[in-house]
């Protein structure tokens, strides 16, 4: 390959194998190929999970799932990477995945019939309810850029093209649009989920050590 190494992770680990429960055998033998940061290499899947939800931060992404979005899957994988609480998939229970690049098996993804079962889970977790905030650019909605996201939240994105359906809009306590400067009358779901979490992160997160810059 003209760019880059010709394979993606590590091979079998050399030397005397490293102790800890967090460790697969398998692995250590064969190799990792996943694409996992490096301080999880070698790790088992239950063991990156257990480490992630002992940081995770506390903002939920929903997204209504009415017609299989293909943005859905890539929605999934950036959640995974600004480390969301919980992605929850509304309406069709099916999903398409492609685009997670398998980051669902890190991500806790739950299913709700419907926005009212969503509003209801949110309403009863039991760190207290989770307000449920819009992302479309509708009449009314907030700007984004100049208002303060709370944090403890839950990101709802409506399908791609249409948005938020009507019961969604009902559901939601508030709305926030993204700035735009350009002919088009939307952006992408995906990059609008990215641009939401990442303002969260800005807001929010901890930037101060080493952890958050992982690549």
């Amino acid at each position: 390959m003209p760019h880059g190494p010709p394979e993606v992770g590590v091979g079998p680990w050399e030397g005397e194998w490293p102790t800890g429960e967090q460790y697969d055998a398998e692995l250590l033998a064969h190799g990792d190929r996943r694409n996992v940061v490096d301080r999880y290499r070698y790790w088992s899947m239950p063991a990156i999970v257990a480490d992630l939800d002992a940081r995770r931060h506390d903002f939920h992404v929903a997204i209504e799932n009415w017609q299989h979005d293909f943005n859905i899957g890539t929605i999934v994988r950036s959640a995974n990477a600004f480390l969301a609480r919980e992605v929850h998939i509304v309406g069709n229970r099916r999903w398409n995945k492609r685009g997670a690049m398998v980051t669902d098996r890190y991500q806790h993804v739950r299913h709700h019939p419907t926005v009212g079962d969503l509003r209801e889970h949110l309403a009863s977790l039991p760190d207290g309810p989770v307000p449920l905030l819009g992302v479309d650019n509708l009449p009314g909605s907030a700007h984004l850029e100049t208002m303060d996201l709370p944090r403890s939240v839950c990101f709802l994105f409506g399908q791609e093209g249409p948005g938020l359906s009507a019961s969604a809009r009902e559901a939601c306590e508030g709305t926030f649009s993204i700035a735009q400067f350009g002919s088009t009358r939307s952006i992408n779901a995906s990059a609008a989920a990215a641009i939401a979490m990442h303002a969260w992160v800005r807001q929010h997160a901890d930037l101060s050590g080493d952890a958050a810059w992982r690549g």
